[in-house]
C-alpha cells in the first residue's frame, strides 16, 4: 500500500481501526477474495493475530492452508470537494482510512473454532451468548459443522490515514466543516474520525 510519510498510522492506530471496522476483504496470492468479519487479538504476537471463519460451503478456504494472505480493512471514506479549501486552485479528492494486514493462514480445530466464533459474537452482541432460545448449545454445535475456523498470525500491518493533514489548518477546518454538513453518513463518520485523529496528533506534538 502506498503510504506517504504523513499518512502512516502507528501500530496502535492500525489495530484500533481493525477493532472498529472489522469487516475485511481476505485476498490470496491468486487474487481470489472473500468478505469476512475478523477479530484481532492484540496480545498474540508482535502485531496481533486475526481470527475468523468461512462457511464450509465456500471453497476458498480449501486453497489457503499455509498460504500468505492479505486482509484489507476499509475504514470511513468520502469525497472531498475543492470548494472546502481556502487555497485555490484545488482539485477534488477522496479521503479515507484503511489497514492492510498480512500473514499465514492456519486452520483451527473445532474447539478453537468455537472459541473464535464466541469471541466474534461477544464483540458485537455479548448477551446473545447467554440467550439459549436463539443460540442453544446444541444449535451452536450444529453451526460448528458448517464453518471452518482460521487464524492469521500477522507479520505485516500497514495503516494509512489519507486525511489531508498535510494541508493548512484553514483547509483542514474547511474539510471538517464540509464532511460534518454532508448528508452522507460515511462522510460524517470520516469527519469525526479526522477530528479525533487530529486531536491525537496535537496531543503527541505537545
Amino acid at each position: 500500500m502506498y503510504r506517504p510519510p504523513d499518512t502512516r498510522m502507528s501500530l496502535t492506530q492500525a489495530q484500533a481501526l481493525i477493532d472498529a471496522h472489522g469487516f475485511a476483504m481476505l485476498v490470496d496470492g491468486s487474487l481470489r477474495a472473500s468478505h469476512l468479519p475478523l477479530v484481532l487479538e492484540r496480545g498474540e504476537g508482535e502485531l496481533g493475530t486475526l481470527y475468523g471463519h468461512f462457511a464450509r460451503a465456500n471453497p476458498h478456504w480449501r486453497e489457503l492452508g499455509g498460504q500468505r494472505v492479505l486482509a484489507a480493512f476499509p475504514g470511513p471514506h468520502a469525497y472531498v470537494s475543492p470548494r472546502w479549501y481556502a487555497a485555490r486552485p484545488a482539485v477534488p479528492t477522496w479521503n479515507y482510512v484503511a489497514v492492510h494486514a498480512g500473514g499465514v493462514f492456519e486452520r483451527l480445530d473445532d474447539d478453537a473454532t468455537q472459541a473464535a466464533f464466541d469471541t466474534l459474537v461477544a464483540k458485537y452482541e455479548p448477551d446473545l451468548l447467554d440467550d439459549a432460545e436463539i443460540l442453544s448449545n446444541a444449535y451452536r454445535r450444529r453451526l460448528l459443522a458448517g464453518v471452518v475456523g482460521f487464524r492469521i498470525r500477522l507479520d505485516d500491518l500497514q495503516g494509512k490515514a489519507k486525511l489531508g493533514l498535510n494541508r493548512s489548518r484553514v483547509d483542514q477546518a474547511g474539510v471538517l466543516a464540509g464532511l460534518g454538513d454532508s448528508a452522507d453518513p460515511l462522510a460524517r463518520q470520516l469527519g469525526a474520525y479526522t477530528a479525533a485523529y487530529g486531536r491525537e496528533g496535537d496531543a503527541h506534538d505537545g
